[in-house]
């Protein structure tokens, strides 16, 4: 997850653990869903966005890039509402590349509102959500985070009612 992403995140404060939720990640046992609201949006339900990723450097900073010759990232949508100009989509990346879901929606010409980077800024900021992660543990583990106030008015033109897993 980036910093401007809100939402679910995993922390391991010993070294067991850690490599526990290490292991969940890299064999794809772990379950983490996410939520952005986009500009415009597909026209389609749902799809697959595949397109190699890689960082690029200058002298102003880095960013990441769709490239053919960048690592394998593959992120699945769902459009969960849509109004006159935003769409809610459901997120699952296959891969965990930095900025996956950012650079994918961006690229496909559907910036999450508030990117600073790939998109436009927004006075709410990211609408990028962290919504869910489950961690395949003895006793599995699930966390469903509501979406922050500043995000709440875009989802809810995009037809989100707040019930009662968010506590709202």
């Amino acid at each position: 997850m980036d910093t401007d992403t809100s939402g679910c995140l995993a922390i391991a404060l010993r070294k067991q653990p850690l490599l526990a939720l290490q292991h969940a990640f890299a064999t794809k046992t772990a379950q983490k869903t996410y939520w952005a609201i986009v500009q415009t949006g597909p026209q389609a339900n749902a799809g697959r966005i595949n397109l190699p990723l890689e960082k690029q450097s200058s002298k102003t900073g880095w960013r990441m890039v769709t490239s053919p010759s960048g690592a394998p990232a593959a992120t699945r949508w769902k459009v969960l509402g849509r109004s006159k100009d935003l769409c809610w989509l459901e997120l699952t990346l296959e891969t965990g590349r930095t900025h996956q879901a950012r650079v994918h929606c961006a690229a496909m010409n559907w910036p999450i509102v508030g990117d600073p980077l790939y998109g436009t800024p927004h006075p709410q900021g990211l609408h990028l959500l962290a919504r869910s992660l489950t961690l395949p543990f003895a006793l599995p583990i699930t966390a469903i985070a509501p979406p922050r106030p500043g995000m709440m008015p875009a989802l809810q033109a995009c037809g989100w009612i707040p019930d009662e897993d968010t506590k709202l």
